[in-house]
């Protein structure tokens, strides 16, 4: 039975759904229509993350962290930079050590 997915993949999957014995197809996306597709795959792998139980936990972090690497290549992006700007986030917001849980404000504030 034919199972439709349209959607981006590792590299070595056709490999491994070969090596299987299996029937599939696969065509090399054009870069717009990789990146939109690496925005959505980060999405889809975040979504897995809540889910995990603790061993899983971290393959769905590894698998998250491939994805923004994926990211980061397709725009060019360093992890360089995007370091410096997390360590400019956390000296100016701070981090998560302290573990606020926020319950109201006066007014709605958009800096939250």
């Amino acid at each position: 039975m034919r199972r439709d997915y349209n959607k981006l993949v590792r590299d070595r999957i056709p490999c491994i759904i070969q090596e299987n014995g299996k029937q599939f197809a696969v065509e090399i996306m054009p870069e717009a229509e990789f990146r939109q597709a690496l925005l959505e795959k980060l999405v889809e792998e975040a979504q897995e993350v809540p889910q995990a139980k603790l061993g899983g936990l971290i393959n769905e972090l590894a698998d998250l962290q491939e994805v923004i690497s994926a990211v980061l290549a397709a725009w060019g992006i360093s992890p360089q930079a995007v370091q410096q700007v997390q360590d400019q986030r956390h000296a100016e917001r701070g981090g998560f050590e302290q573990r606020f849980k926020l319950l109201w404000t006066e007014d709605g504030d958009e800096n939250v």
